[in-house]
């Protein structure tokens, strides 16, 4: 139930972010240490830890479903997560050298959380399929605050329902964040959800 990966080593650190990420049971990703957490708080949080929440809430999947990730130096994913980047920013040449996916696939709900990363460029992708009726937080804290965003309607321990049709890019389902320390634009067009 409120179980974690052990913490994986990235292949190169994720800008902004910590190198050593967690996969957390109930939807969202730590950074350097597991976090058991399922009653989420609001962000901005101003904690100490950073946090990417796909879908933050009380997820059980010791009854159905499971918590997968993979990380990925060559290969398909890494030539969708390019043309993914590049239609949702079109101002950027960019070439993905590193892709971590995490997906939470039929636990009370599917959603799956896509770290790109090259050189000095970051960016979070975030899908959803059917989403729960718990209270959520969806979005990202870095620590103190200095950076967030809130997906609208998950904020202050609200139940979110429409997270599939819900978007900042052209894609229904989808929301795209650069999170390095450039402009975070997003203009897009895309056909793919998900990435398994």
């Amino acid at each position: 139930d409120d179980e974690s990966s052990s913490v994986i080593q990235l292949s190169s650190p994720f800008l902004f972010f910590w190198p050593h990420i967690p996969v957390n049971n109930n939807g969202h990703l730590t950074f350097n240490q597991a976090s058991p957490e399922y009653v989420p708080y609001s962000f901005p949080g101003y904690e100490s830890q950073d946090i990417i929440a796909g879908l933050w809430t009380d997820l059980d999947n010791s009854v159905r479903g499971f918590v997968s990730y993979q990380q990925y130096t060559s290969g398909n994913v890494l030539t969708r997560a390019t043309q993914d980047i590049n239609t949702h920013f079109p101002n950027l040449t960019f070439t993905a050298s590193r892709v971590f996916v995490a997906t939470w696939n039929k636990v009370e709900t599917s959603f799956q959380v896509v770290l790109n990363s090259v050189s000095n460029y970051s960016f979070i992708l975030m899908n959803y399929g059917a989403v729960t009726e718990h209270p959520v937080q969806a979005g990202y804290d870095t620590v103190n605050s200095t950076r967030y965003f809130v997906i609208p309607g998950s904020n202050h321990g609200s139940s979110i329902s429409n997270l599939r049709i819900s978007r900042n890019v052209d894609v229904p389902g989808r929301w795209a964040f650069r999170v390095d320390s450039g402009p975070s634009n997003s203009i897009l067009k895309s056909k793919c959800l998900f990435y398994i």
